[in-house]
């Protein structure tokens, strides 16, 4: 049995960000990750940063944008974001504090709770460790699930919270849409015969305009790009499928005849915006590092080992998608020739093949507590009265799924590939609330989730940025310290004491 102040599931940055705080109030503190690494997405292949108005950001975001600056001794701000390792030895440097112990390669297996709180947790590792506070600093919100807190998965319904955005999305032209006239069926590329679908589809119907599917955007892998000399070049993995990338030769067949091949970089982001000469390579456009077939809409609630299938099925595509891209002769010349100009960086990710060890879930489960966050708060630019920090960054959801219809003309009906989901609309700065990180008090009293947070969807889509996660982890670091040092639950924490020593410590609480 080991015992702590407070304990932190899930070394993301918010998780990192939330143990160095906690520590810094004077806490014992052990964080518990389920990988090998630290820093989630942050250290994982998301260098190029989505940072949104820089006014809201503050406390350990800006603190970390200081540390890259001073890393390479530019001014800060030169890069959006660091290279992957060397974000990774910043955050090991911060956890290198006598107060924090790290537990890796653990999972969270069960907790046993009593009279409404955490009192220990046994991880696959086989131990069992007990705390006062507890901090769901997890992508999945694996901890909380555990607990028997409620939460929510995938898109709720127009109606449900009266926000315009939500559910199921209308099928409308743009960069991440499929164009028209792309079949789906395998044996007819004139979409008047159904037959099998291509690989890469989804084969559910859609459902209606508004109505709350459960869909989860999408997931991929960041990856990380050189071009320098000593880049390893794309390879051909054992199993790759050249079947599977059929459809990606129709959209690419489709764009030579309507005269719309594109620069390399614009397929999967090569321009070098990390230092080093490396891109983060992202997902853009309708065919991308993006898994659109539906997968990661059963991640949140599957088991570990179906984890692990849906997590190679996405590393095995990123990996694929480069190859193809660099040698499939159906991809055209110009981008097979801007492909072979780069490769997997060889001071990248050593021990996972140079490929990223984070797989991007970009929302998984979201806590349902008694404050919800909503689109007409971020939107309206709320800051609610308990504001411990803010964000700023679009409503942006990612394609949810790729799927198909059919399209009524005359004289017969054509079935045609879409893309749905896609999303991105400005919204102003607004606060995000402590209460939004706590559960409801009759379901647990002692655990604060700063990622898997009480948001909408919708309102999720703009939080879900790794500055974002970095403040809310910074908050919930020093929430839980108070909590155990004090012997208060969580929601019952002197929230103006809160908000002084965030801002004391750098966090930006209004504009």
């Amino acid at each position: 049995m080991i015992d702590a102040d407070v304990v932190v599931y899930g070394a993301s940055a918010a998780g990192v960000c939330a143990a160095v705080s906690a520590a810094r109030c004077g806490a014992r503190v052990i964080v518990v990750e389920p990988g090998r690494h630290v820093g989630g997405m942050t250290s994982g292949g998301l260098g190029n940063t989505d940072v949104g108005d820089l006014r809201a950001l503050g406390g350990m975001a800006r603190e970390f944008r200081a540390a890259v600056a001073e890393h390479y001794g530019l001014a800060v701000g030169h890069f959006a974001g660091p290279e992957p390792h060397v974000a990774e030895t910043i955050f090991l440097r911060w956890l290198d504090d006598p107060r924090i112990d790290i537990v890796l390669n653990a999972t969270v297996c069960t907790v046993e709770i009593r009279d409404r709180r955490i009192v220990s947790a046994r991880f696959s590792d086989g131990s069992v460790i007990t705390a006062d506070v507890f901090v769901d600093a997890g992508y999945e919100g694996d901890l909380l699930a555990a607990a028997g807190v409620s939460y929510a998965v995938g898109r709720e319904d127009r109606t449900l919270h009266d926000e315009q955005f939500a559910g199921r999305r209308e099928i409308a032209p743009g960069r991440h849409s499929t164009p028209p006239w792309i079949s789906p069926f395998l044996d007819d590329e004139s979409g008047r015969s159904a037959g099998s679908l291509l690989p890469q589809i989804r084969s559910e119907p859609l459902a209606e305009v508004g109505s709350g599917d459960g869909g989860i955007m999408s997931f991929g892998y960041r990856v990380c790009l050189s071009s320098a000399e000593d880049r390893i070049p794309f390879r051909r993995r054992d199993g790759y499928d050249d079947a599977h990338w059929e459809l990606g030769r129709r959209i690419f067949a489709d764009a030579q005849r309507r005269g719309d091949v594109h620069p390399t970089g614009w397929y999967v982001g090569l321009e070098p915006n990390l230092p080093g000469g490396k891109a983060d390579g992202n997902s853009l456009g309708p065919f991308s590092l993006s898994v659109l077939d539906g997968s990661a809409w059963e991640y949140p609630d599957a088991a570990a080992e179906r984890r692990e299938e849906i997590r190679l099925h996405h590393l095995h595509h990123a990996e694929d998608l480069l190859w193809f891209l660099a040698n499939d002769p159906a991809v055209p010349a110009s981008v097979r020739r801007g492909m072979q100009e780069w490769g997997l960086p060889a001071d990248e990710f050593a021990d996972t093949d140079h490929l990223p060890h984070q797989l991007y879930v970009r929302e998984a489960r979201r806590m349902v507590s008694d404050t919800i966050l909503t689109e007409h708060e971020v939107r309206a630019g709320a800051v609610p009265d308990d504001v411990i920090a803010l964000g700023s960054y679009h409503l942006d959801i990612r394609e949810v799924q790729r799927a198909w219809r059919w399209v009524y003309e005359h004289p017969d009906p054509i079935a045609m590939v879409v893309t749905e989901g896609y999303l991105s609309v400005p919204v102003p700065i607004y606060g995000v609330g402590y209460r939004s990180l706590v559960p409801r008090r009759e379901e647990c009293e002692n655990l604060i989730v700063p990622v898997c947070v009480s948001a909408s969807h919708v309102a999720f889509s703009s939080l879900r940025m790794e500055p974002q996660y970095q403040m809310l982890g910074h908050a919930a670091g020093m929430a839980a310290a108070a909590a155990a040092r004090t012997s208060r639950r969580v929601q019952d924490i002197d929230i103006s004491a809160l908000q002084s020593g965030l801002r004391d410590s750098g966090a930006v609480l209004g504009v």
